[in-house]
């Protein structure tokens, strides 16, 4: 039953791993002996979390005497294997699903035996890790020893696992093949015949006595030795430095650096308008320095289109338009032409207020033609009944829509 549940488990593990490193192609595989210990090591965590747990049934006494203690039983250890392995990490999924039959055996037969399952997995079943101080498929010492590998100054290759060569990888200042030496820049502080101790050496000195700038035995490059002591070498006063054309040189500790010269030279000797060779175009000589020419100042206008403006730049000049004026098709347009002069003063009028006006216009006259005729002139009474249906024929005509027009337009 186990056996058959945890097969399940890891399929799935495996297959979600393996699904996991398609999606990320630059994952890299672990050594195994990184692996078989991670797995112990999250493997000893489950059973950290689930001691003096039980069943959770209800009944534990029950559970227990009829289902064998839960603190050995099958489902304590599938509780376990859950928590091993992220499903991300498919090394260690693919090792408990390819060893899964190993792990039970020690759960439920070696355990007693063999309490530590990290020596019985990872070194002695599974061969795929190595004693400290060993390394390779047969645990062979490391350099200088298992005991202190590397004179414990380095770190031997593949230690403690079943691959590496054995080779020092020494520290920091340390250096030979057996890490027993003090590498460039350092020198020997301390050395008896079970330790030694590298300091660091003056920054211009490549071999020392001492840490002064007066124990120097050699120097770095870019240093000249000198009664024991490196003095920096100016690689700018002499053909050492190698710089572009329109470059100077600045000398640093040790060596030098190329910076560019200011955009008014042409060649320079230093940084600055007042370090130039020759001033460059858009540029003249006044004193020691290359000036910017005010292009815009001169009496012949440099820019001659309609509506445009000269402005002055740094070693140049541009032709702007002036305001209110855009380019384009290479000459300044106006942007919002001026239609004052086309207009009338109730050009902007709409039509419903010019219905309003003709009502007023239209009452005005006739109010005083009535006011008129209610003075009871004859007269004054056929002019006014006259000039009402006269007008009342002329204001429904197109002739007076155009009158109107003019009159609101100024005309």
């Amino acid at each position: 039953m186990a056996r058959g549940r945890l097969s399940g488990l890891r399929a799935v593990c495996a297959l979600l791993g393996a699904l996991l490193l398609l999606l990320q192609p630059g994952t890299s595989t672990q050594e195994p002996c990184q692996t078989c210990r991670h797995l112990v090591n999250n493997f000893k965590k489950g059973l950290e979390k689930t001691a003096g747990q039980n069943f959770g049934g209800g009944n534990t006494a029950w559970e227990e005497e009829k289902l064998a203690k839960y603190e050995a039983s099958e489902t304590r250890l599938l509780e376990v294997i859950e928590t091993v392995c992220d499903k991300s990490n498919f090394d260690c999924n693919r090792m408990l699903e390819q060893n899964e039959e190993l792990v039970e055996t020690w759960w439920f037969k070696k355990q007693q035996k063999y309490p530590d399952f990290l020596q019985w997995l990872c070194f002695d079943t599974l061969k795929v890790c190595c004693p400290p101080g060993t390394f390779g498929p047969d645990c062979l010492s490391c350099v200088g020893g298992s005991e202190k590998p590397c004179n414990g100054n380095g770190r031997c290759n593949g230690d403690g696992t079943r691959a590496g060569s054995g080779h020092c990888e020494c520290y920091h200042g340390y250096g030979g093949p057996f890490c027993m030496d003090c590498n460039v820049g350092f020198y020997e502080a301390l050395r008896n015949e079970t330790h030694l101790v590298c300091s660091e050496c003056f920054a211009s000195c490549s071999k020392c006595t001492g840490p002064a700038d007066s124990d120097c035995v050699l120097c770095r490059k870019g240093w000249l030795l000198h009664e024991n002591k490196c003095l920096d070498i100016d690689e700018c006063g002499t053909e050492m430095a190698r710089c572009r054309a329109n470059q100077f040189c600045v000398n640093t500790d040790g060596s030098y650096e190329c910076r560019d010269c200011d955009k008014a030279c042409i060649g320079c000797m230093g940084s600055g308008v007042a370090r130039c060779k020759r001033c460059n175009i858009g540029y003249q000589r006044d004193g020691v320095k290359c000036l910017d020419v005010d292009e815009c100042a001169t009496e012949e206008p440099a820019c001659k289109g309609y509506h445009e403006t000269c402005v002055n730049t740094d070693g140049g000049y541009q032709c702007a338009c002036e305001k209110g004026y855009s380019r384009k098709d290479g000459g300044c347009v106006e942007d919002n032409p001026d239609e004052a002069s086309d207009k009338g003063f109730f050009d902007d009028i709409t039509d419903d207020e010019v219905v309003v006006l003709q009502q007023m216009f239209f009452g005005v006259v006739v109010c005083a033609l009535a006011t008129l005729a209610a003075k009871g002139d004859m007269v004054f009474t056929t002019i006014f009944i006259g000039a009402v249906a006269a007008m009342a024929g002329y204001w429904m005509s197109e002739k007076g829509d155009r009158l109107l027009d003019g009159f609101m337009k100024g005309r």
